[in-house]
């Protein structure tokens, strides 16, 4: 049996690289942690702040995990979110497990079913980023040094943070291998 050349070994290397790099769709667990489906204690409780900081692309799946066995995630019109109308769902998820694939780009509207608890905050708008926009989802770079006054501070890590990283850390093994096996 013959062994592989360092080419093919390079080439392999490379393209699993890429193939890591860019499989990006994820699951998300909706507010970033479980239970979070509930009524919001305050403003900055609230799961819109969540999304707001996150970026969302098409495959991407939202998970719902929360015990309470009385509510339901409903994905709603812009209209019924506005007015919390719960009667005329696109589709109803119950149970405390719930998983929703993202399949097309644009906001994307859930409510809770339970009785009152849209009224009270129970909600939220998903906005999932076109294939055109797909790529654009890096970090913005820090500001120069001039720009900044005081002592330096590290940045709060943005939403995608840690794939860039990711990719840099699978850049930095794909390099050591290259340079072992050439």
């Amino acid at each position: 049996m013959a062994g592989f050349s360092r080419a093919q070994i390079s080439s392999l290397l490379l393209l699993t690289f890429l193939f890591v790099s860019f499989s990006e769709a994820r699951d998300l667990l909706v507010g970033g942690k479980s239970n979070t489906w509930k009524i919001p204690t305050s403003e900055s409780d609230s799961l819109n702040k969540w999304a707001e900081k996150s970026r969302f692309v098409i495959g991407d799946t939202l998970v719902w995990e929360y015990t309470d066995s009385q509510d339901s995630v409903l994905q709603v019109t812009k209209r019924d979110y506005v007015t919390c109308n719960t009667s005329s769902p696109i589709e109803t998820y119950t149970g405390g497990n719930i998983k929703v694939k993202l399949v097309k780009s644009g906001p994307h509207y859930f409510i809770s079913g339970a009785e009152g608890h849209c009224d009270k905050g129970q909600k939220v708008i998903i906005v999932v980023i076109s294939e055109r926009h797909h790529n654009l989802r890096v970090v913005s770079p820090a500001p120069s040094p001039a720009e900044i006054e005081g002592p330096a501070v590290a940045p709060a890590p943005a939403s995608g943070t840690a794939r860039l990283s990711g990719g840099l850390f699978m850049a930095l093994v794909l390099a050591v291998l290259v340079v072992l096996v050439v």
